[in-house]
Formats: C-alpha cells, sequence, structure tokens
C-alpha cells in the first residue's frame, strides 16, 4: 500500500505502530479482533480497523501539495474534502473556500470563478454537470483531482453494467457527494435509480411484479431516476451498486431481495438474462470497518466511542452495529467527553447532540470500545484515549502500554 505525506498532526504517537504490527502479524487480515490495551483501571478495545484509508489520505495529500505549490493563489474545493470537520477547518485556515456545501447548496458562484483559479474535487468525485461547468470556465477538473479510485471504481462498474443493457440500481443516498456524482456518471450510459434502503428496493420489487402501479413507482422516485425512465420496460434487466460508505450488509439484502424477484417473475432459468449478479461495490476500507466492528463487538464490553465526522456515512453505520449491541456514544473530538459525568454525542436518530450523564459506569475495569470512520486522523482518536485516561489517578502510561502490545 502506498505511502501518503499527510500533516503529522493527524498522525498519533503509537496507533499507527499498533496498525503496523497487527498488518505484519495478519497481512491476509483474517483475524478481526480488537487490539486490548490495559490501562489498569481502563481497558480500551481498538478496532482491528479504522481510521484515514487510501482515498481520504490521497485527496489530503493532493489538497496539501496544491496549496504548497500555488502560492498567491485562489484555490477552492468543490465541497468538503472530505467528512471531517477538523481536516476541514484546516484546510479553510489555509485560505481553501468551499464553493458548495455537502448538500450541493452553492456557497460561491460559478460566476465568481475565472481560468486562474484552482478548483479542487474532492474524494467523493463530482457531477458531469460540474465538470462542464468547470471546463467552460477554462478550468481543468482533472488537474486538481482527489477522486476516490475506488468510486471511480463503482462508476466503471456502471457502465459496464448498461454496456450489458442492465438498468443500474445504486444503492447509496440520493443527497451525499458520492451518490449524486455515481448518478451523473451512470445515467449517461444508461438507465439509473437510486435506491436508499430494502424498503425502495421492494417498491421496485413490487412494480416489476405488477403489484403497484407505475404512478406509485414514479412518486416514490421523483429526483432518483434517470431522464426518460420507463418503468415498463427498463425494469427488465437489473444490477446493483452502491455508494462505497454504505453497510454491506444492507446492499446484500437488496441484491438478494431483487434477484429473488427477477426469479419469481422470469424464472430462475432465465434469470442471467434479467439479472446481472454482481459483486458488491464497497471500497476495501469500508468492508475492513465493518468487519472490525463486528470482531469488537464480540468482546465483553461497557459502551462504545465512534469518533468521526457527523455527515460521514460510513462512520454513521458503524455507529449503527455499535448501538445494536450496547451504549455507543459518536462524537467528533475530545472536546465533547465534558467530564468524567457527561458527554456530549450526536444521536443519528434524532440527529442532534445530546448530553448523557453517567456514561462511564462506577466498575473495575472499564472496557471501552474505541473506534472511528475512514475520515477520522488517528490523532483525533488518540486525543479522545488519553481525555479519559486523565480522569483516573491510577492508570498505567499509555505509550508503554501500546510498545508491551507491540513488543
Amino acid at each position: 500500500m502506498k505511502k501518503f505525506d499527510i500533516p503529522k498532526s493527524y498522525r498519533s504517537s503509537f496507533i499507527s505502530s499498533i496498525k503496523t504490527h497487527r498488518n505484519l502479524k495478519d497481512p491476509k487480515k483474517n483475524d478481526f479482533q480488537p487490539t486490548l490495551l490495559d490501562c489498569g483501571h481502563v481497558h480500551f478495545y481498538i478496532a482491528r480497523h479504522f481510521g484515514f484509508c487510501y482515498g481520504v489520505e490521497n485527496a489530503i495529500e493532493i489538497a496539501y501539495r496544491t496549496i504548497e505549490e500555488n502560492p498567491g493563489k485562489r484555490i477552492f474545493l468543490l465541497s468538503e474534502m472530505i467528512h471531517n470537520p477538523g481536516v476541514n477547518d484546516d484546510l479553510t485556515n489555509l485560505g481553501i473556500r468551499f464553493i458548495m456545501d455537502t448538500s450541493g447548496n452553492q456557497i460561491v458562484k460559478w460566476e465568481e470563478l475565472d481560468k486562474k483559479d484552482i478548483v479542487i474535487i474532492p474524494a467523493f468525485g463530482t457531477t458531469l454537470e460540474i465538470e462542464k461547468i468547470l471546463s467552460e470556465k477554462g478550468i481543468d477538473p482533472y488537474q486538481y483531482n482527489t477522486t476516490c479510485p475506488f468510486v471511480e471504481k463503482v462508476w466503471n462498474r456502471s457502465k459496464s453494467l448498461a454496456d450489458d443493457d442492465c438498468t443500474i440500481i445504486i444503492h447509496g443516498k440520493s443527497t451525499h457527494e458520492e451518490t449524486r456524482a455515481t448518478f451523473s456518471h451512470s445515467k449517461v450510459s444508461g438507465k439509473s435509480i437510486i435506491i436508499k434502503n430494502i424498503s425502495e428496493a421492494k417498491i421496485i420489487g413490487s412494480v416489476i411484479l405488477k403489484e403497484i402501479s407505475k404512478v406509485e413507482f414514479y412518486k416514490s422516485f421523483y429526483g432518483k431516476i434517470s431522464d426518460g425512465f420507463n418503468v415498463e420496460s427498463d425494469l427488465e434487466k437489473i444490477g446493483v451498486v452502491n455508494q462505497t460508505t454504505m453497510l454491506a450488509t444492507e446492499t446484500q439484502e437488496i441484491a438478494d431481495y431483487l434477484k429473488e424477484v427477477m426469479i419469481e417473475k422470469y424464472g430462475i432459468e432465465n434469470l442471467k438474462e434479467h439479472f446481472a449478479d454482481t459483486r458488491d461495490t464497497l471500497c476495501y476500507a469500508t468492508n475492513d470497518n465493518q468487519e472490525a466492528t463486528y470482531g469488537l463487538l464480540q468482546t465483553d464490553l461497557d459502551f462504545a466511542i465512534v469518533v468521526g465526522g457527523y455527515n460521514s456515512s460510513n462512520t454513521r453505520h458503524i455507529v449503527e452495529l455499535c448501538e445494536k449491541k450496547l451504549p455507543t456514544y459518536f462524537i467528533s473530538s475530545e472536546d465533547k467527553i465534558l467530564n468524567q459525568m457527561e458527554i456530549k454525542h450526536f444521536d443519528i436518530n434524532e440527529k442532534k447532540e445530546v448530553i448523557t450523564k453517567n456514561y462511564i459506569p462506577d466498575s473495575a475495569p472499564v472496557k471501552i470500545a474505541l473506534t472511528s470512520g475512514a475520515s477520522c486522523p488517528d490523532s483525533v482518536v488518540e486525543t479522545v484515549l488519553r481525555k479519559i485516561l486523565s480522569f483516573y489517578d491510577d492508570v498505567k502510561d499509555i505509550d508503554e502500554v501500546a510498545s508491551e502490545v507491540i513488543s
């Protein structure tokens, strides 16, 4: 795996060493059990995989190199580089301006840009429509392009489905930058639909089996189907791809369900003519992080802390997995740990921050699961860990504990 040149402030004093140690011991990733950091009164169980992925480090390296190589020039990002508030704040503090917010709402008008400006494409990629706008202004949309290669892989898979006369069903969130970009690329190749979950997949299944009217279909997927979509003919052959940060189990459930619908409609002997049995297009890091979360949850734990940006899709899915088994606190930084008695965390159901009291149980040892999303720096995870340790006088030094684990 390529090593990227990213700011040292994003690295941890000991987490990288633990990750390297685990990778050397288990290069084929067969062991998803967590790493125990026994600090005495507090036991931290660190997920086997978490933190910056290939696409994120690549994007950060390009962004910082662009700033360094272009002093005095105006530099813009189409939207957030990644879904992490600290990283994005660092970039804005260096003078980078965002053109849009994460929902695609304009912050800087296109008219304000000229061909002398630099525009960085974020890791999520962008739409063909935006690429055209930039090109017409004389700005090369590919010169400072940080689109994750795993996102581009989904685009290529979508095209191959379209070339095989399949309608492309995209499992993703229609408002997410990556899914908007994927939809833009896929719909020029073939008919495309965005679905969020199994419930929406069942609407597609029902219309294929003629259990609901096409009017209900068009109402349900308004703004989420390609132009000229014909429900009578464009659902005869389908294939599924996904936003790279979705839950693998959900994508598989959707694909399995639609496969069964096609068997019911056309018979198993004709399945290949109506359903492309694609492999999950989840990126390796999302898949590893989710598998590591399942491994983490096999441990007897008191609660979990998940660190990351609140608008990070892959981080939210980790939170969802943890919440099914134990109390889980989704925080963006150590500042959200107010004290030993209170923690301010994001409730993904209420979609707001809440404060929970007495979140640390009065037991010994306290067993805490700790992990993060793919856009969270290891340094932030370390500060969270140290913040909790600071509440206790009788704990071991974390650097010594980490060294013992590695040795």
